[in-house]
């Protein structure tokens, strides 16, 4: 049983990081796998029975080949992705549920299937993330506030800046990334423009790093 109850038409910080704090992306096609696997993992039916129907449609000949493939279809989902930013040791996700256990659905299916690609991969066995996914309940006023913190974690981190890193979701707030998986509608209609939120982030950003730069120096000095 889960200490947080993950409920319905709520939003949730998930959140999780590799075991021993070990890194789970190390290349470009790690990162892409993950965020593929967001996409097409997010969905009420189950992945597998998706390709065995494509696969069945293809052998029968009856699949028309055509640009919209099954993995295109527009289906129901399990989550709404509305930010998100991968980290070379962790990953932080603002999810909203959707679909009755939709979280824990989904994240199950997105670290198995990871897992398994990853220790295929680098010819590894055993576990690669901590333990289950952490989560804690966003409440509405602390939403806008957190998507800052997740969209903008890499710079954050020192990692990179997150208007430039390709593995986070604050390009698509911004309007650098025309397509992406987020549901922007609810951040960005409490402001006039996608500007306005930038300030909003930069704002945040800075004060993050002061505060871990405030602790670092408190740590210091006992």
């Amino acid at each position: 049983m889960r200490k947080v109850q993950l409920a319905t038409n709520e939003y949730y910080h998930i959140y999780n990081r590799g075991v021993d704090k070990r890194k789970v992306f190390l290349d470009d096609l790690d990162y892409l796998r993950f965020l593929k696997s967001m996409k097409e993992f997010n969905s009420l039916e189950p992945i597998g029975s998706l390709y065995e129907k494509y696969l069945r449609e293809k052998k029968n000949g009856n699949y028309n080949g055509s640009s919209t493939s099954i993995m295109e279809v527009e289906l129901p989902k399990l989550v709404e992705i509305i930010a998100y930013c991968l980290n070379p040791n962790h990953y932080h996700f603002i999810l909203r549920q959707v679909a009755e256990k939709g979280i824990e659905k989904f994240m199950q299916r997105l670290g198995t299937s990871y897992t398994k690609y990853f220790n295929q991969k680098n010819s590894r066995t055993g576990a690669l993330f901590g333990g289950k996914f952490k989560s804690s309940h966003i409440a509405p006023n602390a939403l806008l506030y957190l998507s800052a913190y997740v969209s903008c974690n890499s710079e954050i981190h020192g990692i990179a800046k997150a208007e430039n890193y390709h593995w986070c979701s604050f390009p698509e707030f911004i309007g650098k990334r025309k397509e992406g998986l987020c549901e922007t509608k609810e951040i960005l209609g409490q402001f006039k423009s996608g500007q306005e939120y930038f300030d909003f982030a930069v704002e945040n950003i800075k004060n993050q790093i002061q505060r871990k730069a405030d602790e670092k120096l408190l740590l210091e000095e006992i």
